[in-house]
């Protein structure tokens, strides 16, 4: 498995891919037409031919045996600025009397757009038959190196938003406690406009003063800032790379927003250059070892690869691949790579 920009002709592979990726997905919408959009916008991004804040990095994991997209991920150079941004800012009002011994502290939610111009780490999925033999983590983390190698393309901040709670029926006690009230129509269908870029709506509609959790049901308060049992691996992951939760949740299912800054995410810190050497038997990368393996990057820009190597191919400054690895990242001897453990080693047990 490896992982590269996408290409034109993965236009409907990438629509299998929404198709699959079930409500709360909104930057998969289900619509080819926008998946279509989506595939030129970011052509055009690895062309450079567009402005770098409109800039949408999307990268496939690929399946060398068969050529067939197994999943697909993506970092956007800055948000906000096409689309405007919206999330609701988790706040604190307290109404206090001394005279009558009352001090009441009460979480609020106030619509903001504090987030615009971030970049941000996006739409991941994953095939459901593919979910296995350390293909998320390589979907999901091969996305620092290429942050490591081209800084100056992202903001100083990165953020990613995380799919909030929803039932196996696609309810969300958070949209039907609060935006069903002013958008009077489902979830699934909000989601979906939100997915196809129409966002216009948000702002006609969504409440300019804060909003009182207290007021919402009972299970829509236990449900802000916590995301989908399919995504606590998602989190759980980005949390071991140095992101936190960042004080914003989703306006539709409140969903958290976590962020860090790029220079500190730890697979950007600890990844280091290495030059390839070629030898006929290296060591061949055991992916039921979730510590002994490495994510390389070729440190191309167009043309960027990413493939998971054994631990033990790397010596002091020389990375020992096999030919068929060097094939598939597209280096030669003496070329360099960007290397990093795949998982932190701090987790190692």
């Amino acid at each position: 498995m490896y992982i590269r920009p996408v290409q034109r002709h993965d236009l409907d592979a990438l629509t299998i891919l929404a198709k699959n990726s079930g409500v709360g997905v909104t930057s998969l919408p289900d619509n080819k037409q926008k998946m279509q959009a989506k595939l030129e916008q970011a052509l055009m991004s690895f062309e450079q031919s567009n402005a770098k804040e409109d800039r949408l990095y999307l990268f496939a994991l690929v399946d060398e045996d068969t050529n067939d997209v197994a999943g697909i991920c993506a970092l956007e150079a800055s948000i906000g600025h096409e689309d405007v941004w919206y999330n609701f800012h988790v706040g604190k009002s307290v109404h206090a009397s001394r005279d009558i011994g009352v001090h009441k502290v009460t979480q609020t939610l106030y619509l903001s757009n504090d987030l615009t111009g971030s970049s941000e780490i996006a739409t991941l999925f994953l095939m459901p038959d593919y979910r296995k033999d350390q293909n998320g983590q390589l979907l999901s983390r091969s996305r620092y190196l290429f942050l490591a190698e081209f800084p100056e393309l992202f903001d100083e901040y990165i953020i990613a938003e995380m799919r909030g709670y929803s039932d196996e029926e696609g309810r969300s006690p958070f949209w039907d406690s609060l935006g069903r009230h002013f958008f009077q129509m489902e979830f699934s269908d909000a989601d979906y406009l939100t997915g196809l870029g129409n966002k216009a709506f948000i702002a006609e509609l969504m409440p300019k003063f804060p909003i009182y959790v207290p007021m919402l049901s009972d299970e829509a308060q236990s449900v802000i800032g916590r995301v989908h049992p399919h995504t606590e691996p998602a989190l759980a992951m980005l949390k071991s790379e140095g992101f936190d939760f960042n004080g914003y949740v989703d306006i539709f299912d409140a969903g958290p927003s976590v962020s860090a800054k790029i220079k500190d995410i730890r697979a950007v810190k600890e990844s280091h250059i290495q030059r390839v050497g070629l030898s006929e038997r290296g060591p061949l990368p055991d992916l039921n070892d979730k510590h002994g393996l490495l994510l390389v990057s070729n440190r191309k820009f167009d043309d960027f690869r990413v493939t998971l190597v054994s631990r033990g191919a790397a010596g002091d400054d020389t990375l020992w691949l096999t030919q068929k690895q060097a094939s598939t990242l597209n280096v030669t001897e003496g070329d360099t790579v960007r290397v990093v453990s795949l998982r932190p080693t701090e987790n190692a047990s």
